[in-house]
C-alpha cells in the first residue's frame, strides 16, 4: 500500500496540485490546487488504521485544519478530500463515520469527504476518487501488489522532483521581466516635482493647474491630456516621497510579474482611470501617482485570481491589509482623493485582465474586460462632462482672474465661457468677460456684459463704474452719468467714482 500511496501523490502532482505540507515521516501530505474546483484541497494519509476511534479523532483534526486553511485563503467554501491509505480497514464498526461528508458550523458550503482506501476496495475507491476529482486515476494491479523498495524509492523521488520543478516554475513567475519603466516613472515624477518647485511651488494651485493637474473645467474645455499628466505631478515633498517609495516596491514586483510592456499599459491606464474617477466624483484640483499605484495593487489582485494559492502564500494577506488600511485612511482623513484611489484600483485590475499574465491567454475573459472598460470610460466621461459643481466655478473664476492679470485674455475668456449653470456667480463672470472685451477693444460687447452684470446684481458698484466708462467711450453721456451716479450712490466713499461723475457732467455740458 506504500507504493499506492505515492502513486496517488504522483498523480495529483501531475495534475498541477501543489504540495503545501509533507510530514517528516512522509506519511501525511496536503495538496492544493484552485484550478480544480471539484477538490481544491486533498489530504492523503498512509496509516494502517486499527480502531475506528482513531479514525474519528483524525477526521475531526482534519476538519479543524481545513477551517484554518479556509480562513487563511479567505475562502467562503471548500470541498476537501481526506484519503486514508491503509492495508486493512478498522476492526470495528467505522463505515458510519464516512457515510456523510463532514460540514462546518451547520453550513453546507465547506465539506470534508473522507475515503478509506484498503486492499479490499482499491478499484471502487479509485473510481470514486476519479469522479470526485474530475481526473482519471489509473493504477495497475502490479502497483497495488508490488512493494519493491527500489520501485517505491524511484516513484517517491520522481514525485518530489516533479513537485520541486513545479516550485521552480512558480518562482520564475516573479522573474519574467526586469524593472525598467518603474525607474523611468520614478525619475519622471522627481524631475516634474523639481520643475514645479522652480516654477512657483508644487503646493501652489495655479502652478499645478498650469502644468497639468486634474482640473475639471479645463478637461471639459477639451484638455484631455489632463487625464494622464496628474500621474507625474505631486503636491509637496511628503506626497512625492510616499508615492516614490510605493512605486519602487510595488512597481518592481508588478513589472517582474507582467513584463515591462504590460506594466507600462497597466500603470498608465490605472492612472487614467483614477483621474477619470476623480473627475467624476470630486471637483477639487488633484495630482499624484496614487491612482496608478493603487492600479498596481489591482494588478497584484488579478495575479491572485490566476494563482490564488501562490498569492495567498506569498503576498496576499499583506496586499489585502495595505489596500484596506489605505482606503480606510482615505475615508477618514479629509483632503485625500479616495475616488482616484478606488478608480485606480479598478483600472489596474481591469487592465491586468486585458493584457493578462505572460504566456497566458484567456480570450473570452480579456474581451469581457475590454468591453467593460470601454463602457466605464464612456459613461464616466459623459457623466463628468454633464456634471457641474459650485466649487469648480469658484476655482475657475479665480484662475480666470489670474490669467487676466497675466494678460492671457484668450485663456481666461475660454475658462469663463465654460461656466454653466452658475447663477450666483453670473454677475461676477459677466464683469470679468466685459473686462476682457474692453482689453480686446470690443466696447459694444463689453457694454452688453456689464448691463447683464448690473441687472443680475443691482448693487455691483464696480460694474456700474466700468459701465459708465464704456458709455463715456461710446459718447453716450446721459447713460454714462446715470451709471456713474449709481456707482457713487452704492459706494459714496470712493473718490474715483466721484471724480468720474464730475468728469462726465463736465463733458455733457
Amino acid at each position: 500500500m506504500n507504493i499506492l500511496y505515492w502513486y496517488l501523490i504522483h498523480h495529483f502532482v501531475k495534475q498541477n496540485y501543489r504540495i503545501i505540507k509533507l510530514s517528516e515521516s512522509q506519511n501525511e501530505i496536503w495538496l492544493e490546487s484552485f484550478q480544480h474546483k471539484a477538490a481544491p484541497l486533498i489530504r492523503i494519509v498512509r496509516y494502517d488504521v486499527d480502531w475506528s476511534s482513531w479514525l474519528q479523532r483524525d477526521i475531526e483534526y482534519t476538519g479543524r485544519v481545513v477551517e484554518q486553511l479556509r480562513k487563511r485563503h479567505i475562502m467562503r467554501s471548500a470541498r476537501v478530500l481526506n484519503i486514508y491509505v491503509t492495508t486493512y480497514p478498522p476492526v470495528d464498526d467505522w463505515e458510519f463515520l464516512i457515510a456523510k461528508p463532514l460540514t462546518f458550523d451547520g453550513k453546507n458550503e465547506t465539506v470534508l469527504h473522507t475515503i478509506v482506501l484498503h486492499q479490499a476496495n482499491v478499484k471502487e475507491s479509485l473510481q470514486k476518487l476519479s469522479e470526485m476529482t474530475a481526473t482519471k486515476i489509473e493504477v495497475s494491479d502490479f502497483a497495488v501488489e508490488n512493494e519493491s523498495f527500489d520501485e517505491l524509492e524511484q516513484l517517491k523521488q520522481k514525485t518530489l522532483f516533479l513537485a520541486r520543478e513545479q516550485i521552480e516554475k512558480e518562482k520564475q513567475l516573479f522573474e519574467y521581466g526586469k524593472p525598467f519603466f518603474t525607474y523611468l516613472f520614478i525619475v519622471a515624477q522627481v524631475l516634474m516635482f523639481l520643475f514645479l518647485e522652480w516654477k512657483g511651488g508644487s503646493t501652489n494651485t495655479r502652478v499645478l493647474i498650469e502644468y497639468g493637474a486634474k482640473f475639471n473645467p479645463l478637461i471639459k474645455q477639451g484638455e484631455w491630456w489632463r487625464f494622464l499628466t496628474p500621474v507625474f505631478l505631486h503636491i509637496g515633498f511628503f506626497h512625492l516621497l510616499m508615492n516614490t517609495f510605493a512605486l519602487y516596491y510595488l512597481g518592481t514586483t508588478v513589472e517582474r510579474l507582467y513584463g515591462s510592456f504590460r506594466f507600462f499599459i497597466i500603470y498608465l491606464f490605472a492612472g487614467f482611470f483614477g483621474t477619470l474617477a476623480s473627475f467624476l466624483f470630486t471637483s477639487s484640483v488633484s495630482a499624484g501617482a496614487s491612482g496608478a499605484i493603487f492600479g498596481l495593487f489591482g494588478a497584484l489582485l488579478y495575479f491572485g485570481t490566476v494563482y490564488r494559492h501562490l498569492f495567498m502564500q506569498t503576498m496576499g494577506m499583506n496586499i489585502l491589509s495595505v489596500i484596506g488600511i489605505n482606503l480606510l485612511f482615505g475615508f477618514i482623513v479629509p483632503g485625500i482623493d479616495n475616488a482616484g484611489h478606488i478608480g485606480g484600483l479598478i483600472g489596474g485590475f481591469l487592465a491586468a485582465s486585458i493584457v493578462h499574465l505572460p504566456k497566458h491567454r484567456f480570450v473570452s475573459k480579456q474581451l469581457v474586460s475590454l468591453a467593460l472598460i470601454v463602457f466605464l470610460v464612456t459613461a464616466g466621461i459623459y457623466s463628468g462632462l454633464h456634471k457641474h459643481s459650485s466649487e469648480d466655478v469658484k476655482v475657475t473664476i479665480g484662475l480666470a482672474q489670474h490669467y487676466i492679470e497675466k494678460e492671457r485674455y484668450e485663456r481666461a475668456y475660454r475658462l469663463l465661457k465654460s461656466i454653466d449653470g452658475a447663477d450666483i456667480y453670473k454677475a461676477e463672470v459677466d464683469f470679468l468677460l466685459s473686462y476682457i472685451q474692453i482689453k480686446r477693444g470690443n466696447i459694444v460687447a463689453a457694454k452688453q456684459y456689464l448691463l447683464s452684470a448690473v441687472k443680475t446684481n443691482p448693487r455691483f458698484h464696480e460694474a456700474f463704474y466700468n459701465l459708465a466708462l464704456v458709455y463715456l467711450d461710446l459718447k453716450e453721456y446721459t447713460n454714462a452719468e446715470k451709471a456713474a451716479e449709481a456707482a457713487v450712490n452704492l459706494h459714496p466713499e470712493n473718490e474715483k467714482y466721484k471724480q468720474l461723475l464730475s468728469d462726465i457732467k463736465r463733458f455733457a455740458e
